[in-house]
């Protein structure tokens, strides 16, 4: 037997554990007070003590964990299109369980996201799945400042301005995708790590000496929180799409400018990735200029000041 015959299921099974996560995820926070980032301790103890996020929270996990399997089965060329396909179902679930309502234009600019996802995914090539080669300190930390800092000022700028929640959707969505990207840039600089030690010891003092470890628990905990406020305050259907594509392509073109890779040999795969990257910006240029539609009925977190 193929792996493809459990690889594909069990691709299937990732994405839609995780999305499927992210939609508890945002009906738990529609039932729990504003959340107010300001207060992290007081945000983190209520979601720690509410039994329906931790549901949802804990599918996300294992769909984060079920990739980590799926992606050592199959080539990331077959697995990202069917992960990025999970896009499609946040907004079928966003219908049935939250009710939410997209316009015509939001609804074709979620089709063509998900159409970016698998475009980027598909001009992946062999190269993609190599280690991280050695990569500038300085190039590094430069990019990863200003990408923090741009994705901080970008997902609270909403809120400074008295926008309404679908201007909150696409800035929040925009900030944290960046964050989600940053942490993606420093798991490609762990795996530097692990590629040149080789014995247990060394792994370990190298991975707990490394930056790349505090940064990346730093991002990650950051992003974490300010989406939960970005899911109570926008609709999942804009926010998680957004969110994706932004991080994905961030990755894609901070990580191959900084880890010196190569775009692709094939010309098709060229063209598949050169549209995906003009295909989402497209999207978010459509939606900032469609934030007229009516704000989601969830309760006003922070990051909405309405």
């Amino acid at each position: 037997m193929t792996t493809e015959a459990y690889g594909i299921p069990l691709a299937l099974l990732t994405t839609s554990a995780f999305n499927t996560g992210l939609i508890l995820e945002k009906r738990a926070l529609d039932r729990m007070p504003a959340i107010n980032l300001g207060k992290v301790g007081l945000v983190i103890v209520g979601l720690l003590a509410n039994p329906a996020w931790l549901a949802g929270f804990a599918l996300m996990l294992a769909g984060l964990a079920l990739q980590v399997i799926v992606l050592t089965l199959e080539p990331i060329s077959l697995v990202q299109p069917i992960l990025a396909s999970g896009v499609a179902l946040t907004l079928v679930l966003s219908r049935l369980v939250l009710r939410e309502r997209l316009g015509g234009a939001e609804s074709a600019c979620v089709v063509v996201m998900v159409l970016s996802l698998v475009l980027l995914a598909l001009s992946q090539d062999s190269a993609g799945g190599k280690t991280a080669p050695p990569v500038s300190t300085l190039a590094m930390a430069a990019v990863i400042a200003g990408s923090i800092v741009a994705g901080l000022l970008i997902a609270a700028w909403p809120g400074r301005r008295g926008r309404h929640a679908a201007a909150t959707g696409i800035s929040s969505g925009i900030g944290v995708g960046l964050l989600y990207g940053v942490g993606a840039l420093t798991t490609k600089g762990l795996s530097g790590i692990v590629s040149r030690d080789h014995s247990a010891v060394s792994l370990g003092i190298g991975i707990v000496s490394s930056p790349y470890l505090y940064l990346l628990f730093g991002c990650s905990a950051v992003a974490l929180l300010m989406y939960q406020a970005a899911l109570q305050a926008c609709r999942a259907s804009i926010l998680i799409p957004i969110t994706n594509v932004v991080s994905s392509v961030y990755f894609l073109i901070a990580g191959s400018w900084l880890f010196h890779q190569s775009l692709p040999a094939s010309p098709v795969k060229l063209a598949l990735r050169l549209a995906g990257i003009a295909a989402a910006g497209v999207v978010l240029i459509a939606l900032s200029r469609n934030t007229s539609s009516p704000a989601s009925s969830s309760p006003a977190a922070v990051l909405d000041p309405d």
